[in-house]
């Protein structure tokens, strides 16, 4: 067999844990253990580039027999980790984006806040006497454009967003009643999200939410000294003692679905340990969440270079606590990694770095569809109107150019199919340009990602019950 091989260096990435070789398969995101003899074939390709399958048997003849060789070749040359000359399956298969299976929607229900958060990256956000509202009308034609557009989900969901969402809460009440009677005649189901403040939750809310069961989402950051930097009323106080006060209360009586703390992460601010502590440990959250700020429009808010990494490393750091716990076969409700450890074990292969613009469109107070909720009230065009549905040859054309990685970073980069290029309003923030690539987190990014196969690993190898009790329950979730 005298056909030249060759190592298809992008398909794969290695990552050593303990005595291990773990070989990341780029194109599928599938993780599995080099076996001895895998190993000592990808080390001769790397010795010497161009190979044939007699220089490998040769090399290998004293410990293998030529069937044994020929079998890993054969294998590693079908999974384009060796290439024949072929030519190498494309990655992804979509190449155009010309369908939008619309199964989410945010609404953003008041561009009005009650708080004056001194980070907050909405470009459409009031004060309180000067806030938007949506209409019922508007609501309602976002559901029955979304029904429209998309008719065959089995399960739809509505996202409620402000500003802060419960300074409309007669509004969300409207809607909760119309989509559950419209969508309920249709034989489908619905779940609705909100993510609040919480400054404004009563008892009587929290019976509703929970009557509704609501996944629940809520913005805090940490600490009363870290939470009030920043997190502050229109008249410039510091909000901890009661957003405190109200999670208290509506962890202690909300039963329906886990709540989550979003946290967000803004110059001065990296002690994820501590603000997880207390989050998780001191109030009670379900699951806590971070954010890191680097392209908000006022650049005094985000987090320096030296900053995102020690942001990075403490999330290690957290992530060997969770590491710890898992092998005690607890979850301490670390999302960022939580959510990671499931991409692995899903073997999870993006061609997009979310449902943005796919699954998920936003509608603005008056009814305009954005890309996401983020860009509610941003310069970039809208993709249609919940009145005449989306714009398809516009959104189209926007998704296409991300799916094309020709001549970026993303073509050969080893994380291509978990981040996908990442998200879009940062490149908007940082490079007025939502189709291009989040350059800056990359490097990080690539190391945050080999932190978590070797957490995967550990945890394989030392309590596989983690992963039946608390990963595989978030498939399809």
């Amino acid at each position: 067999m005298g056909t030249q091989l060759k190592l298809v260096d992008k398909n794969l990435h290695e990552v050593a844990v303990d005595a291990k070789r773990m070989l990341f398969h780029i194109p599928s995101s599938s993780l599995f253990q080099l076996d001895a003899l895998s190993g000592q074939v990808i080390d001769l390709f790397r010795q010497k580039s161009d190979l044939n399958y007699d220089y490998v048997q040769q090399q290998l003849k004293s410990q293998y027999s030529e069937e044994q060789v020929k079998e890993t070749l054969q294998e590693l040359v079908s999974m384009e980790i060796v290439s024949d000359g072929r030519p190498l399956t494309a990655e992804i298969a979509v190449k155009e984006v010309n369908t939008f299976p619309l199964n989410t929607i945010v609404l953003n229900v008041n561009t009005g806040c009650n708080l004056s958060c001194t980070y907050c990256y909405k470009e459409d956000l009031d004060k309180p006497s000067a806030g938007k509202k949506m209409s019922f009308e508007t609501g309602r034609n976002s559901i029955d454009m979304m029904l429209r557009e998309s008719p065959d989900e089995p399960r739809y969901n509505i996202v409620f967003f402000g500003g802060e969402p419960l300074s409309n809460l007669q509004l969300i009440k409207q809607l909760v009643a119309y989509a559950e009677e419209r969508l309920g005649s249709l034989g489908k189901s619905i779940d609705f999200t909100m993510t609040t403040n919480a400054t404004l939750l009563t008892e009587e809310i929290v019976e509703f939410l929970a009557a509704h069961r609501f996944g629940l989402s809520i913005s805090m950051d940490g600490p009363q000294a870290i939470h009030d930097r920043n997190r502050i009323t229109v008249g410039g106080q510091g909000t901890y003692a009661v957003v405190a006060r109200k999670a208290k209360m509506l962890l202690s009586r909300y039963r329906s679905r886990p709540v989550g703390a979003r946290v967000t992460l803004t110059r001065g601010t990296t002690d994820i340990v501590q603000i997880w502590d207390h989050l998780f440990n001191d109030l009670g959250f379900a699951e806590v969440g971070f954010a890191p700020v680097t392209s908000g429009d006022i650049s005094s808010y985000n987090l320096t270079e030296a900053e995102l990494v020690e942001v990075f490393t403490n999330m290690k750091k957290l992530g060997q606590q969770y590491l710890v716990a898992a092998l005690e076969n607890r979850n301490i409700g670390f999302s960022n990694m939580h959510q990671l450890i499931t991409d692995i074990y899903e073997g999870s292969k993006k061609a997009l770095p979310c449902g943005a613009g796919v699954a998920l469109l936003a509608v603005d107070h008056g009814g305009g569809l954005n890309l996401c909720h983020r860009f509610t009230g941003s310069d970039l065009e809208l993709f249609g109107t919940v009145e005449k549905g989306i714009d398809r040859e516009r959104l189209s054309g926007f998704l296409n150019q991300r799916l094309d990685r020709t001549n970026t970073g993303c073509s050969t980069c080893r994380i291509r199919n978990l981040c996908s290029g990442g998200c879009y309003h940062e490149s908007y923030a940082r490079y007025e340009d939502p189709s291009m690539p989040t350059y800056h987190y990359c490097d990080l990014m690539r190391d945050w990602v080999d932190f978590g196969i070797e957490v995967y690993t550990r945890i394989q190898a030392e309590n596989p019950a983690f992963i039946e009790n608390y990963i595989v329950p978030r498939k399809g979730h």
